[in-house]
């Protein structure tokens, strides 16, 4: 208990006493001494809230930033870590923050933030919207099959069957080893009377094969290249011509070097930019037009670096596939770098076959002239 004076008698009053009279005094007060009720106060709040078009300037912002980054890919530098080559490895992954942002914009009830998102969606859309649909049609000539058979592969007679289950007409392999060559060989034999295996690749063919040779990628290079003897067994690039019904088709095989990420060197693709490079020479090159390139060639035709090659050959999943046709890693592909592209032919379709032993998935497409 405490007390206090009344305003009259100057006398003190109890706790009580003046709680029951301050409840009085309240409860008889009249529409002045009122409280605001919840409407009015809903009222002020919504008044102070920022306008719909100020809401959420970070999230505007980021997808005018992830915007400008797909449109302006190709001005990304590759001076430091090739940064550039990584970005456009990937570049179709940057639609996932769309969807992203966009709840964010709609949980804050940002306006400005929605219509932001106009710009990536329509630049990921120019970008590859045309792979979303299928692209095949029906006919062709030949069908093609290349698949980076793994030198891990626990079952390469598993992954030989698997491949000719595909009836292509031209088969294509990448990283054989020495001791995995002859098993290859051996399931293969029955149903491609005619192939070449230099080093680890090789080619397996249902017509006749001629000018077969070695492809130089430039895995070596310095100036002691030219001094170190040749092995057969480190070849990792060949060129041969099949003889078709419509004349002579050339057909590269290749599996450029692996690209790694390093904190020294950040997206270490030199080497395998020579070795497209060296690619690139050897079909501009070629007197015969019709070509074909089948390999795992460690990069998509987004990368920079494939512009000389992709300029005059075209991805047969570009053209006639459906999707983006990923195929590495076999148990969750990200990227496709296991590549068919044509040059002189037409490409009618192309797709993934199912996963082998291998850490790739094979790729086919038939072509037709």
């Amino acid at each position: 208990m405490y007390a206090d004076p009344t305003p009259e008698t100057g006398q003190e009053r109890t706790g009580l006493e003046r709680t029951g009279l301050e409840r009085t005094d309240h409860e008889s007060a009249g529409p002045e001494g009122a409280r605001p009720d919840g409407s009015a106060r809903r009222a002020v709040r919504l008044r102070l809230r920022p306008d719909p078009w100020k809401r959420g300037p970070v999230l505007a912002a980021s997808a005018l930033l992830l915007g400008l980054l797909m449109l302006l890919h190709g001005s990304v530098p590759n001076r430091i870590g090739h940064l550039g080559s990584l970005l456009e490895t990937f570049l179709p992954w940057l639609g996932v923050f769309v969807p992203v942002l966009l709840a964010g914009a709609l949980l804050r009830r940002s306006a400005s933030a929605v219509v932001a998102l106009l710009l990536p969606v329509m630049v990921w859309l120019n970008l590859f919207g045309g792979l979303l649909g299928d692209r095949s049609r029906s006919g062709g000539d030949l069908t093609l099959v290349s698949h980076n058979v793994g030198a891990d592969n626990p079952d390469p007679a598993g992954t030989a069957r698997d491949l000719v289950a595909a009836d292509a007409d031209v088969l294509a392999l990448e990283e054989i080893t020495p001791e995995a060559g002859g098993v290859y060989e051996r399931e293969l034999a029955r149903t491609y009377p005619f192939h070449t295996l230099l080093g680890t690749v090789g080619l397996w063919s249902r017509l006749p094969l001629s000018d077969t040779r070695t492809v130089d990628i430039e895995m070596d290079y310095g100036p002691l290249a030219a001094t170190k003897p040749v092995d057969p067994a480190s070849t990792r690039a060949l060129r041969t011509t099949v003889a078709t019904k419509q004349g002579p088709l050339v057909v590269y095989v290749a599996h450029l070097a692996s690209v790694r990420v390093t904190p020294r060197d950040g997206f270490g693709t030199a080497q395998r930019d020579r070795g497209v490079r060296a690619i690139g020479t050897a079909v501009a090159g070629e007197r015969n037009k019709r070509v074909v390139l089948l390999g795992d060639l460690n990069g998509t035709v987004d990368d920079r670096a494939f512009a000389g090659l992709t300029a005059r050959m075209r991805s047969a999943q570009d053209a006639a596939g459906e999707g983006f046709g990923f195929t590495w890693p076999a148990g969750f592909p990200v990227a496709r770098i296991d590549q068919i592209l044509v040059g002189g032919v037409t490409a009618d379709s192309s797709w993934v076959l199912p996963a082998t032993g291998s850490d790739h998935l094979p790729v086919a497409a038939r072509i037709s002239w």
